[in-house]
C-alpha cells in the first residue's frame, strides 16, 4: 500500500457482488471499503489511516453502470468521474457530468468514484452540490440483502449515518430533462480543488429553481429563500429569460445567504466587518451563482 507504512494491511478481500462486499465488512468490522482509493490511499500514505483490512469494490460490475427506474436514474456508486464525464451521461444529467469533468487531472478522474466522493464527504467534493441541488437519494446496502434509502443531504449533514456493515450501493437521481449547470472556482489555473462551487438545476414541472453552493462549508448549502424568489420572477411559460439586474441580484442573494454578515454584539454595538478574504469569497459565490443561472436560463 505504501513504501513507508509502519504496519501493512492484514487482509484484502475482493468480492464479486454488493451483498458479498457487505458480508465481508460484517465479518471484518475493522476493514475499510475501497474503490478508486484517491482519498483513502492519500490518508494511508500520510500516516493518517492504518486499516486492518481492505474490501475492494472494483470487481463489482453492478456498481459501475446505471439503469432507469420510475423516472429516476439509479447510478452505481462505482461510476468513475471519467465515465460520468462522457457525452452519453452528460445528456442524462448534465450538471453531474460537468462536475465529474472538473474533478481533477485524468488520473483522479479515471480512479475516483461517485460513491467515494459521497462517502469521503470532503467539502470540496465536486459532485456534492450537484447531488444536493438534484435532491438525490442514496440506496444503502445492508446485511442479508437489505436496502434502505436516505437523502444525500441527510448523510452529509450527519442526520443519518452508515452502519458499520453498510455500503452506498446506488445514487437515485430524478431525471428532470431540464437545464442544469455546474461551475466552480479554484485557487489556480487548470483542474484543482474548488474554493467555491455552484450547481443550478431548473425544475419546470414544479416551476422551481434549485441552487446548492459547495466548498465554502462542511456540506453544500441551499439558499432556499433565494431559490423561491428568483423562481417567482421567471416566465415559465415563455422565454424564461431574466434581465441582467435580476441575475446579479440573485447572485448577491445567494452569496449573502451562504456567507452572512457577522451578528452584532449583545451590547448593541456594530457588527465587525467581514475580512477581505471572506468578502472575496462572497463575491466569488455571487459571480458563480449569477453566471450559472444565466447559462441555465439561456
Amino acid at each position: 500500500m505504501t513504501t513507508h507504512a509502519p504496519k501493512a494491511t492484514q487482509s484484502v478481500t475482493l468480492p464479486a457482488s454488493l451483498d458479498e462486499a457487505v458480508a465481508a465488512l460484517g465479518a471484518m468490522p475493522a476493514a475499510v471499503p475501497v474503490a478508486g482509493g484517491t482519498d483513502l490511499m492519500s490518508a494511508v500514505n500520510k500516516g493518517l489511516l492504518r486499516p486492518a483490512g481492505l474490501v475492494g469494490l472494483g470487481r463489482i460490475s453492478e456498481l459501475r453502470g446505471w439503469h432507469y427506474q420510475d423516472g429516476h436514474a439509479l447510478l452505481g456508486a462505482g461510476l468513475t468521474h471519467a465515465r460520468m464525464g462522457r457525452p452519453d451521461f452528460a445528456a442524462l444529467i448534465p450538471a453531474l457530468a460537468a462536475s465529474a469533468r472538473a474533478a481533477g487531472p485524468p488520473q483522479i478522474r479515471n480512479a475516483g468514484t461517485l460513491g467515494g466522493n459521497i462517502a469521503t464527504a470532503a467539502p470540496t467534493g465536486d459532485a456534492l452540490p450537484v447531488l444536493a441541488a438534484l435532491e438525490a437519494d442514496l440506496v444503502i446496502a445492508g446485511a442479508d440483502g437489505s436496502r434502505r434509502e436516505i437523502p444525500v443531504s441527510h448523510l452529509l449533514a450527519g442526520r443519518e449515518m452508515l452502519e458499520p456493515a453498510e455500503l452506498i450501493g446506488f445514487v437515485r437521481v430524478p431525471l428532470l430533462h431540464a437545464p442544469q449547470v455546474f461551475l466552480k472556482a479554484t485557487g489556480r489555473t487548470g483542474p484543482g480543488r474548488a474554493t467555491a462551487s455552484v450547481a443550478i438545476v431548473l425544475d419546470p414541472a414544479r416551476r422551481g429553481v434549485r441552487c446548492a453552493v459547495g466548498a465554502i462549508a462542511p456540506m453544500p448549502l441551499r439558499p432556499l429563500e433565494a431559490e423561491h424568489w428568483i423562481a417567482s420572477l421567471i416566465d415559465w411559460d415563455g422565454a424564461r429569460g431574466l434581465a441582467p439586474d435580476a441575475l446579479a441580484a440573485f447572485g448577491e442573494y445567494v452569496a449573502a445567504a451562504c456567507i452572512p454578515d457577522h451578528e452584532p454584539p449583545e451590547d448593541g454595538g456594530e457588527a465587525p466587518p467581514l475580512s477581505p478574504a471572506v468578502l472575496h469569497l462572497r463575491r466569488t459565490v455571487a459571480a458563480l451563482a449569477r453566471r450559472a443561472l444565466g447559462r441555465a436560463l439561456s
